[in-house]
């Protein structure tokens, strides 16, 4: 027995989920920091709140990952795991920006941190379970051609969720002004839509999509390993949390030497999630550091959420091109390059006369973010035994959180007392920290540099 070849549609309604997943995570990357402000959190504040994020990926995905290995029912392998976390990131979606509603019982920044809280572990429990059905289902021969569908998917979602504000409020007029103190409706009816996306999207790969029972696996498995492709590994040590403090001690040269650059891409990229905003409003749209409420605040974080769709949309279409630039310069220039190319257009956000030109700035993080999601991880695979697999990709999630939580506890003191209140300096350190990571990039072994891959 060998795993089915899918068509197209078959694959696109597979990964359809990551559609909805991902344009839940844009609302919330693009839109979160503006919501917490006008709930009254002060801009210093903003990255302490943001540190729920990373450690409920460091915590959730590994113990979903592990126990969506084990399970089998009624409704499958994978499937109630990304059901459920779908259904819980919808409520958050819905509550979150609404939060002033439970004022009669806790402030509603507690209220609103706390269902941010509850869209990160949701969105976690949907993603780990959701990575793996697509590694269940595709043959070898077509991996190529789905990483390419989920890559796309993923960006299509992004885009439209850090877009649908601005488009709201443009389009059809709904406002973006409120009290102070209240969510814009625009904002409100972003995340309701948003909500409604992920659960339709989630329930088509439900619905459309099969998987493969317990039995079918192992049968497929035994006669891969009858053919010598892999070794079936040890069913009761694998079940075993415990071992990823060993296998950790005994990760691979190339994987520490790529958790260095993770390092510092990751403390990049959570500076500019978080003072994006903040640093825009103040640097690009001459506003003080404590405007949270005025119509050119709002107007501000509608073209932060333009900007972050496109560099989105950039990273989608850049990730198709990025085979071919790899095998041409080799993985390892083509990462550098990316990174450098992010920096650099983080950096100059600081240099642009207005709004229009930041566009400019995020086609360079375009770029870099697509490098992000493919290379390190293109880079690691050729070293890890295939045996451990799942546990050094779960291993290298640390080294994608660990820097997320640095900066969420260091970032807003250093804008208070060292950038002087000035949010913008956040970004610039963002680009200086993607220079870094660029620069380490030359001390990464790429083991199988010259290998084709399928």
């Amino acid at each position: 027995m060998e795993k089915r070849k899918l068509s197209f549609w078959q694959i696109w309604n597979m990964s359809f989920g990551f559609l909805g997943i991902q344009m839940g995570f844009a609302l919330q990357n693009a839109n979160a920091s503006r919501i917490l402000q006008i709930f009254g959190a002060d801009v210093h504040e903003l990255s302490w709140f943001w540190i729920i994020a990373p450690l409920m990926g460091l915590i959730v995905q590994p113990i979903v990952g592990h126990y969506s290995d084990k399970t089998w029912g009624k409704f499958g392998r994978r499937k109630p795991y990304f059901l459920v976390g779908a259904l819980l990131a919808s409520i958050g979606l819905i509550l979150m920006p609404q939060a002033d509603m439970f004022i009669a019982f806790l402030p509603a920044l507690w209220v609103g941190a706390g269902f941010l809280m509850i869209m990160d572990a949701s969105f976690n429990i949907a993603m780990e379970p959701f990575r793996a059905l697509v590694g269940d289902n595709l043959r070898t021969d077509q991996r190529t051609a789905g990483f390419s569908i989920q890559t796309a998917l993923i960006g299509f979602g992004a885009v439209i969720g850090s877009w649908l504000p601005y488009v709201l409020t443009n389009w059809f007029g709904i406002s973006n002004v409120s009290e102070e103190g209240s969510v814009p409706m625009h904002l409100i009816w972003s995340f309701v839509i948003g909500a409604i996306i992920l659960i339709v999207s989630i329930l088509i790969t439900i619905v459309t999509t099969k998987e493969y029972s317990p039995e079918e696996l192992q049968q497929i498995e035994s006669n891969l390993s009858e053919d010598g492709v892999i070794e079936i590994v040890d069913e009761e040590k694998e079940s075993s949390l415990l071992d990823i403090f060993e296998d950790f001690k005994k990760m691979p040269a190339t994987m520490r030497q790529l958790s260095w650059v993770q390092f510092f891409s990751w403390f990049g990229l959570f500076g500019m999630w978080v003072f994006a905003l903040p640093a825009i409003a103040q640097h690009i749209y001459g506003l003080p550091l404590s405007d949270n409420s005025s119509e050119t605040y709002q107007n501000a974080g509608d073209w932060v959420g333009i900007l972050f769709g496109v560099y989105n949309l950039v990273s989608a279409l850049f990730a198709f091109t990025l085979p071919y630039i790899a095998k041409r310069i080799g993985r390892k220039k083509t990462h550098s390059t990316s990174l450098i190319i992010g920096g650099l257009g983080l950096i100059s956000i600081y240099f642009m006369p207005n709004e229009d030109w930041l566009i400019l700035s995020m086609v360079g993080v375009g770029i870099a973010w697509a490098s992000i999601l493919a290379m390190p991880y293109a880079i690691l695979a050729g070293s890890i035994n295939p045996k451990k697999m799942g546990v050094y990709m779960g291993i290298f999630n640390f080294f994608i959180v660990i820097p997320q939580i640095i900066n969420a506890i260091i970032g807003g003191p250093l804008v208070k007392y060292l950038y002087n209140d000035h949010a913008i300096f956040a970004l610039v350190t963002s680009g200086v920290s993607f220079l870094i990571a660029a620069l380490l990039v030359a001390k990464v072994k790429d083991v199988d540099e010259n290998l084709n891959e399928n």
